[in-house]
């Protein structure tokens, strides 16, 4: 059982591998995070996405370790408008906390050790002037003295540490060009570097693993739009947590500026890093530009997937076989939908234009995805691509799925209500039941 578990779950990861491969990743660590028994692991799964060969950029962040080293010093932390008022006292402070991080994360991404992701490997970490930062100055008569926010970004330079293999570490702290340094947000830093290099993903990490619905469940998907208006709602809740709250705030920034994805994970749960990258359906949030899965037309480059899917039923019985070379003459006919480019669900449309009807036939969707009624999108585009043809009717052959088709409209007709042509290619010994919608 052990053996089939590793080896499906290789097989499913794949794709990911892949497709992960080269690209931008900008990782927000927040110091909620950081302060978990997990955080090894945490360190360990980021290395691993160096060694597959992703571009990785670790921004971190230290707000509670902040807050904590100035109540032991007896000071009290200051905000204005949810930003930090860094004077001088607390600067001093808020250096040694951010320093002392960077050389802790440096220290845990430069283990060899054995069985861990890192065993053997040799991982450059970088750190720089990357980020110039600039003072946020005086708002409604409140100074924030050291308090500062982002200028400008070297992404040359960033781009040539990564291009070496690289993990490029950025703290809060960043220099200006006369020679201060400020205190910046990692959440500012994160969406900045992101933007700027047009990173593929952006991730960050709260204690659920995402954005819980009213049911408790882990959303699994956001518009900007929509994580806007959770931001805003959670704002107002005294008890939320404040690195969920910036992280969306970031995520919905880096989306509208054209980063296509910004995952949440759990920092609490081990391995949700990978599970959210590497799995088909992940375990976190994203916010996302559109959405991951897409319902479109099939080309000839799709005959692989499609194959893929409706094999097995195929082989159960429960779809006509189809050669793949009937299947590229045909191609044309199938819609699709795609997720992270994978084909999880196909239908297609049979012309019959001498009678003016069309066949609903070949519709498949993958074990993992028949709980959230892809079949029914699919039989919509079907639909509304028969009502464009001006067909008078749409008809269907299935010897499993009768009472799927009656939910949706269809009822049963003799083979006399087959067009022509179809009628000569009725197979008897199958019995298929026919099923016929009026447009």
């Amino acid at each position: 059982m052990r053996t089939t578990e590793l080896v499906s779950g290789f097989r499913q990861s794949a794709p990911y591998v892949n497709a992960h491969r080269g690209k931008t990743f900008v990782i927000m660590l927040g110091g909620e995070a950081i302060m978990q028994p997990g955080i090894r692991s945490i360190i360990n799964d980021i290395a691993l996405l160096n060694s597959l060969g992703i571009k990785v950029v670790l921004v971190y962040g230290a707000r509670p370790q902040i807050n904590q080293a100035l109540t032991q010093a007896g000071l009290e932390p200051q905000y204005h408008n949810r930003v930090r008022v860094t004077d001088d006292d607390s600067f001093k402070l808020i250096k040694q906390v951010a320093g002392a991080l960077q050389l802790d994360i440096t220290a845990r991404l430069s283990m060899s050790l054995s069985n861990t992701p890192m065993q053997g490997a040799q991982i450059n970490v970088v750190s720089g002037n990357f980020v110039i930062a600039q003072p946020l100055g005086v708002d409604e008569g409140i100074d924030y003295f050291h308090s500062g926010r982002v200028r400008r970004i070297d992404t040359t330079g960033i781009r040539r540490q990564l291009d070496n293999n690289g993990i490029v570490l950025m703290g809060p702290i960043a220099a200006s060009v006369t020679g201060e340094s400020f205190n910046l947000t990692a959440e500012e830093i994160a969406t900045q570097v992101a933007i700027r290099l047009k990173a593929d993903k952006m991730i960050g990490f709260n204690e659920v693993g995402g954005i819980t619905g009213d049911n408790g469940d882990i959303t699994a998907e956001l518009m900007p739009n929509r994580a806007e208006d959770i931001m805003q709602q959670l704002e107002l809740q005294e008890d939320a947590c404040v690195g969920t709250v910036a992280f969306l705030r970031a995520a919905v920034t880096a989306c509208r500026s054209g980063v296509p994805r910004c995952h949440l994970v759990s920092y609490s749960e081990d391995g949700s890093l990978l599970q959210e990258l590497f799995s088909r359906d992940g375990i976190g949030t994203q916010v996302v530009t559109e959405s991951a899965e897409k319902l479109r037309r099939a080309v000839i480059s799709d005959i692989g997937g499609i194959l893929d899917l409706i094999r097995p039923l195929e082989q159960q019985g429960l779809l006509v076989r189809r050669s793949r070379e009937q299947l590229e003459m045909e191609i044309d006919y199938f819609t699709l939908i795609e997720r992270d480019g994978l084909v999880i669900g196909c239908a297609a449309l049979y012309p019959f234009p001498e009678d003016n009807v069309g066949e609903f036939a070949c519709l498949a969707v993958h074990p993992d995805y028949r709980d959230a009624d892809r079949g029914t999108t699919l039989l919509r585009s079907v639909i509304q691509q028969a009502r464009q043809r001006k067909y008078d009717r749409l008809f269907a052959l299935t010897t499993r799925s009768i009472h799927w088709f009656l939910e949706h409209g269809f009822e049963l007709v003799t083979v006399e209500d087959l067009p022509a042509q179809k009628k000569q290619l009725y197979n008897y010994q199958r019995r298929s039941k026919i099923l016929a919608l009026d447009l």
